[in-house]
This record gives structure tokens, sequence and C-alpha cells, in this order.
């Protein structure tokens, strides 16, 4: 499998190293050149592009079997995190159609206000009716145990790749 991670920040990169020493290929989206380092000394790929502009991560697709959207602790107003949430997912995941994307981990849990992550949880939905996207909700507190939450997140993974529709989390 190869995975996409977006967002997530330290706790991302951890789940790049837990999905390696499966021997998953990760790729890892970082704004900056900043971000290279710890990506490829976690054992990934890095991909430098931004949830903001959905062109600079449209090619970071291909060959993905899951995209991680772990944008739960996004820092920003409201009105900055909120489109990560609404418009900016949406565009991202009419971008999966028609890819290897065979399925979305949603990070529906953190610091964004709780109605803007239901907005995201609506937009899953919606992949999914519209264009039959499978997806699976991360609701572990991300600012808690991290071994909880990325027990939670390998679940989603091993649900996804073994082929339901809708796999609900917490």
């Amino acid at each position: 499998m190869r995975a996409l991670i977006v967002g997530g920040g330290c706790r991302g990169l951890e789940l790049a190293r837990a999905l390696g020493d499966e021997g998953h290929a990760v790729r890892v989206v970082t704004r900056t050149e900043a971000g290279r380092e710890a990506i490829e000394a976690a054992g990934a790929e890095c991909w430098i592009g931004t949830p903001d502009v959905i062109g600079t991560l449209r090619y970071a697709l291909d060959n993905v079997t899951l995209l991680f959207w772990l944008l739960g602790t996004a820092s920003g107003s409201r009105e900055e995190v909120a489109p990560l949430h609404g418009s900016r997912l949406r565009m991202m995941l009419e971008k999966t159609t028609d890819t290897t994307v065979r399925g979305v981990v949603y990070e529906a849990a953190g610091t964004v206000p709780e109605d803007v992550l239901e907005a995201g949880v609506a937009e899953m939905e919606l992949a999914r009716e519209s264009n039959e996207i499978p997806f699976a909700l991360v609701s572990a507190d991300p600012r808690g145990s991290r071994e909880t939450w990325l027990a939670e997140v390998q679940e989603a993974v091993a649900a996804l790749l073994a082929g339901p529709r809708r796999v609900a989390g917490g």
C-alpha cells in the first residue's frame, strides 16, 4: 500500500514510521523544504504542497492507496481552517475520483471547532454517496494518548484495506 499523509505534524511522522515498519510506502506533505529532513528521517517520501492549494497535491495522489487527511489540529483562525474541512477537502476528494485511492482516513477530532469537523464528516459522506469513496473516521483526540490515536488509525487502515464502503470510527 502507498499512503499519502496530509497534516498531522509529529503524529503524522509517527504514523509514517509505523506504516513504513509494516512495509508500506508513505508520502508525506509539507508546505516547505524545511520539513523534508524530518520526513525523510521517518522513512517517507517528501511532497511539497499545501492543502490550501489543492492543485499542489493533485500529483501527490499518484499510485496512492489511502489518503490520510489529518488536519484535526490545524492551526489558524476559523476562516483559515474551515476550508480545510470544507471546500478544500471537497476538492481533494473530487481529485481522488478515478485514481488508485481506495479510501480516505479523516481525522474527526482535535482543536478545530466541532462544527468544522462535523462539516468535514459531511464532506466525507457526500464523497461516499456521490463517488463511492470509502472512508474511516478517527475520533481519538490527537492531543491525548498517541498510542490510542495510532491504534485507531491503524484499525482504520486495516478496515479500509479489507474493503468495506463505510467504516465508522467512534
